[in-house]
């Protein structure tokens, strides 16, 4: 099969090499996907160019989500059938080398999720980690529904996705972005209140808001820049669910303060979170996306062998939705 890989971490132009390597085949409860298209996420850039961990293996395919159709299934498969339309998260994490910039990918079973035949593969491949981490940091802790939920970079990818399932859960939702742009990509995902965090007081405009009741949920995708700001606009019994904090990685917690709101700090990130808890993500992204019309941002596109400058567009930060690489010949 052809694919991308990397045997040193660095820049992508210098490191990713792009040829031939064996096909994968399907082991006891996997499934493998003719992969058609490959998501780009910044936990991939990252790994690649070292910032992220330390390398785990001497070759590593990146990138963990895409779409694709299932051509072969392992002993003890019985969710999934050969011919289906799927989407993946986790294809390269920590426990796996090869990811989704290839032809194909062999992996578990309960990674893979059946893809809606209205939903393109380069849609698809916009779900999984993204997908994933907002209904987790939205549900984990239980419902929201009459909930206000605050979801900080709500343009971003998984913010866009958090604004679009907390709606569907019933929640009320307030979206921080910096840009004129952005506020209008969160208002299309739904979000009641919009506030551009660079021009607006954001403390302000939630607490009037919610009545200065304050959030009951926060999705933050900069806990350590964010924390001042958020520690002012949160409710009693709330909680602050994190999946980055790029803009401070070392913050101080001010646990006095989360203590005397009964505030919860709910840090995650997807490869470690237990099992029955991702299929419960899995089945309720697929009764979302069945329920209406969902919106789903490609940022930009690129053929495989291009997967460097895939890479070098989600590093320049201003991307609005997820850089796909299109994997089929």
């Amino acid at each position: 099969m052809k694919a991308v890989w990397y045997e040193r971490t660095g820049p992508a132009q210098e490191v990713l090499a792009y040829g031939e390597m064996p096909t994968p085949a399907a082991g006891p409860g996997e499934v493998r996907v003719r992969l058609e298209a490959s998501g780009v996420n910044p936990a991939d850039v990252g790994r690649r160019g070292g910032g992220y961990r330390p390398m785990e293996y001497p070759r590593v395919i990146p990138n963990s989500d895409g779409a694709g159709i299932i051509d072969q299934v392992g002993d003890g498969v019985t969710r999934l059938r050969i011919g289906q339309r799927v989407w993946l998260f986790n294809g390269q994490r920590n426990g796996r080398a090869f990811g989704t910039a290839a032809e194909y990918i062999s992996l578990a079973e309960h990674l893979v999720t059946p893809l809606p035949d209205n939903l393109s593969f380069a849609e698809g491949a916009t779900l999984g980690i993204p997908a994933m981490t907002a209904w987790c940091c939205l549900y984990c802790d239980g419902p929201i529904v009459g909930q206000t939920v605050l979801v900080t970079g709500g343009a971003g990818a998984v913010g866009h996705y958090a604004v679009q399932l907390a709606k569907w859960g019933g929640a009320k939702v307030i979206a921080t972005v910096s840009s004129a742009a952005k506020a209008e990509q969160a208002r299309l995902a739904g979000a009641d209140l919009v506030v551009n965090y660079k021009a607006d007081d954001v403390v302000a405009k939630a607490m009037s808001f919610t009545g200065q009741r304050g959030v009951g949920r926060v999705v933050d995708v900069d806990f350590g820049g964010n924390i001042d700001t958020t520690l002012k606009l949160m409710g009693t019994n709330s909680t602050i669910a994190v999946y980055a904090t790029n803009g401070n990685r070392t913050p101080v917690v001010p646990m006095r303060e989360l203590m005397e709101k009964c505030i919860s700090l709910r840090a995650l990130v997807l490869f470690a979170l237990p099992p029955p808890l991702l299929a419960a993500a899995q089945a309720d992204i697929t009764k979302w996306l069945a329920a209406g019309p969902r919106i789903h941002n490609v940022a930009a596109r690129f053929v495989l062998s291009d997967t460097a400058h895939a890479h070098l567009t989600v590093e320049k930060g201003d991307k609005l939705g997820t850089v796909i690489v299109d994997c089929a010949r």
